[in-house]
């Protein structure tokens, strides 16, 4: 079942313990950031109430005793976009609350799908699926999802992972 809009928007407020996202492609183009991140690659400074809306949503979460959690998949060189995402857009979702995460694979692999997701509750699984330059087609609510396997490759690409903000901080 594909999940759009207000649909889509409720899983963010209705799960009760957790949401997790795998994050796997190093190039996301979508149109609602495409101003931000040309503003970022033009050297331009991040506005302070940038994202500030899902700021929200996450300390909102977190006040609530709700985790939400990401494990971003990179390679090395940095693509522009990953760029963009570690100057202007984790270090705000950290300070809300959110768990980030870094799994770096330059130079390594682990068996972890090709498939962005999102796990709510470790029981409800979304598909987001992309084209090859990064456009999202669709989000995908997986019927009867293989739970098991999914639970592995987040404890996997957890375990693999260091902190977004110990990451960054050796980056630097």
């Amino acid at each position: 079942m594909l999940l759009d809009g207000e649909e889509w928007q409720s899983y963010f407020r209705t799960f009760q313990q957790s949401a997790f996202r795998l994050e796997v492609h190093q190039v996301y183009t979508m149109p609602t950031e495409a101003e931000s991140v040309q503003a970022f690659l033009a050297g331009m400074a991040r506005p302070d109430d940038f994202n500030a809306e899902w700021h929200r949503t996450i300390s909102g979460h977190r006040v609530g005793g709700r985790t939400m959690t990401r494990a971003k998949v990179i390679t090395m060189p940095l693509t522009d976009y990953s760029r963009y995402l570690f100057d202007w857009c984790i270090p705000g979702n950290v300070a809300a609350g959110e768990d980030y995460r870094i799994v770096d694979l330059s130079g390594r692999s682990l068996d972890l799908p090709k498939q962005d997701f999102w796990m709510f509750d470790d029981e409800v699984v979304v598909h987001l699926n992309y084209r090859v330059d990064g456009t999202q087609v669709n989000r995908e609510l997986i019927s009867n999802p293989n739970l098991s396997a999914y639970r592995r490759w987040r404890d996997l690409a957890l375990a693999e992972s260091v902190s977004f903000t110990e990451w960054n901080s050796a980056r630097t």
